[in-house]
């Protein structure tokens, strides 16, 4: 009995695989069949305990195993043979764990944990058991139950190593092929910055434009992509200077590369645009090489869709969201100059709608006015489906989207979700009444008054809840007084008049901005400062910069500071500041944590100021009070 048992796991299988950590294509590995135990949902895929009876590993199935854990396949307490694996480390912990990226089921769940036991039974000569007989003994003998299972021998089909059966179809390949096959490829959740060679095949889900920067070590460009690998994982690469002009022409969106010797580390959670806690960059030695016949088993662009009627939270914001819609109308193109550079670019306006029945504003910008934005004009009757992936929240006309560099844009794309759309825009959509999903705020462009209705908050919500804005900030709008305003505070700071940073005093005279790289004879004076903000359910201080102080002071900072140099009987700069006190204002507000002397400390900042429109105010308290009559 014992021998089945013993012999249904692998007997030091797990110290055989951390003495090969990372085996190759041309690796002969033995067979090694382990048992699956503490099975249980690590984010997309499944964590467990493998075990040989004799040790356990924290291990982790690939995400592409899933369906295989979902179907009832793979089970908790089932016997898997492992035919590749991965052995990375946890540099915090001083810890290994598994990564099986291929195996197959051997024995469905057991009715219990293997554990080694030693059992000795005397004969009548005094000796001990037999051992266990050998494999090739056991194929040759009928498998015999025990206690109720049995374990089939391993199977000719089966039986050859991966390596093996690479070797057998090498010859038969194109060179490409052969050289697809003889790599060893990393899925993307199994590098970390400690890990050494690696090479991983990867789509290019998004690719953003060259730019140009400029700080103290000099001048420089950089761009980066978005990758996805075969499990849906993604990554953010960045290239700078060299490498940037090297790989921007040879990364084509939507191809799939290997990729080989770049670094990680931990991605800056104020830029990461994906999902991952690692972010990468490729220099000028690292390898990338398309892989043209290989392109089917890479997902092609992933979406996250936001609703239209729920983009209110992401106005302003650094977060960047996906789109899908119905296009309602699509405006000529036009060219727009900038301010910073006084570079002419085209922009093209489409209204798009979906299933909660609002429309959105989104600009299109640069190739994409010209390119997708001609198409979309031209089939503009047939009501097309455009998806939109990484699009920014604008507050103009109350709640718009806008393209960046790195956006997508595909019309009538093969998803699900286009399905699902157009059935809906034929069958009742093109029939229903849309609204605009700024509509009933306030006609102010600026104010960032197009979201003050849509997630108002009282004071206290903000105040009691000290977690809010720990992962990211947190956006709010509120009604409330300047209550108070600290006459003797630092209200402003000397800013250079092109780049509006701090500017220093310089040599000789004048003030010199280290943005800029000049000296200036003249700098302008911009706001910094903090205010008391009160309504019904409590108060708070709030942090304001420039174009929100204004509005809250009533005039710049030059000229409070002109007041405040007066000398006279009457003091004019503090009737000012207590002329500003007492007035209601919608706020925009960011609450985020900062910490202060190893203490974590709650911060608003105001990010937009708008007077009451209390036309607007009571169509909104009239609401509410319907949502109440109607929620009793």
């Amino acid at each position: 009995m014992n021998a089945a048992i013993e012999k249904s796991v692998s007997p030091d299988g797990i110290s055989k695989m951390l003495s090969i950590p990372k085996p190759d294509s041309f690796t002969h590995l033995p067979e090694i069949i382990l048992q699956v135990t503490n099975l249980e949902p690590k984010g997309k895929s499944y964590g467990f305990d493998a075990s040989d009876g004799k040790v356990k590993i924290k291990a982790i199935f690939s995400s592409r195993l899933s369906s295989e854990i979902l179907s009832g396949n793979i089970q908790n307490l089932c016997l898997i043979r492992v035919l590749d694996y991965t052995v990375n480390e946890i540099p915090s912990k001083s810890e290994k764990f598994l990564i099986i990226t291929k195996c197959e089921v051997v024995s469905p769940a057991l009715e219990k944990e293997i554990k080694e036991v030693v059992e000795q039974e005397e004969s009548d000569m005094g000796m001990p058991l037999k051992k266990p007989k050998l494999e090739n003994e056991v194929k040759s003998e009928n498998i015999k139950e025990a206690k109720g299972l049995i374990l089939k021998p391993k199977q000719e089909i089966v039986a050859k190593s991966a390596a093996q059966i690479v070797h057998e179809q090498h010859g038969n390949m194109a060179p490409a092929a052969r050289m697809a096959m003889t790599r060893r490829v990393h899925p993307l959740v199994s590098l970390n910055p400690y890990q050494g060679n690696w090479t991983i095949k990867v789509r290019v889900t998004s690719k953003g434009n060259m730019r140009t920067y400029r700080n103290a070590r000099g001048e420089g460009c950089v761009f980066n992509v978005e990758l996805t690998d075969g499990d849906g994982t993604q990554i953010q690469a960045t290239m700078f200077n060299e490498a940037a002009k090297k790989f921007y022409d040879r990364f084509e969106l939507g191809k799939v590369y290997y990729i080989s010797k770049g670094t990680l580390r931990v991605a800056n959670k104020q830029f990461k645009t994906v999902q991952n806690d690692y972010e990468m960059t490729l220099n000028e030695n690292s390898e990338v090489e398309e892989a043209s016949d290989e392109a089917a088993c890479i997902p092609e662009t992933k979406f996250k869709f936001v609703p239209i009627d729920q983009l209110g939270p992401y106005v302003n914001s650094k977060d960047l969201v996906d789109v899908i819609g119905i296009v309602q109308s699509v405006s000529p193109a036009t060219s727009i100059r900038r301010k910073s550079n006084n570079e002419t670019v085209p922009k093209r306006d489409i209204v798009v709608a979906d299933e909660t029945k609002k429309t959105v504003v989104v600009s299109l910008w640069n190739e994409l006015a010209t390119s997708v934005g001609q198409e979309l004009q031209d089939i503009a009757d047939k009501s097309p489906v455009v998806a939109i992936k990484s699009l920014k929240v604008g507050d103009f006309q109350g709640i718009s989207l806008s393209t960046l560099g790195k956006s997508i844009v595909q019309v009538n794309p093969v998803i699900a979700e286009s399905e699902k759309l157009r059935n809906w825009y034929d069958s009742e959509g093109k029939e229903t009444s849309m609204a605009s999903v700024g509509s009933g705020l306030s006609p102010s462009t600026k104010s960032g008054a197009r979201s003050m209705y849509s997630d108002r908050v009282s004071l206290s919500h903000i105040t009691s809840n000290p977690s809010l804005g720990e992962d990211k900030p947190a956006f709010f709008s509120i009604r409330a007084y300047i209550s108070f305003i600290k006459p003797d505070q630092t209200m402003w700071y000397r800013a250079c008049k092109t780049c509006n940073k701090k500017v220093t005093d310089a040599l000789g005279g004048g003030y010199w901005c280290e943005g800029c790289q000049k000296n200036d004879a003249e700098c302008s004076l911009r706001y910094i400062m903090v205010v008391k903000v009160s309504d019904g359910s409590g108060e708070g201080w709030v942090s304001a910069f420039n174009e929100e102080a204004e509005k809250i002071i009533g005039c710049s900072a030059d000229e409070l500071d002109l007041l405040k140099s007066q000398i006279g009987e009457e003091n004019t700069y503090q009737q000012r500041l207590k002329e500003a006190t007492w007035n209601p204002h919608l706020l925009r507000i960011s609450v985020s944590q900062n910490e202060y002397n190893n203490e974590k400390r709650q911060r608003m900042t105001v990010r937009a100021v708008a007077p009451v429109d209390f036309a607007a105010e009571s169509r909104f308290l009239l609401e509410e009070i319907s949502k109440m009559k109607g929620s009793q």
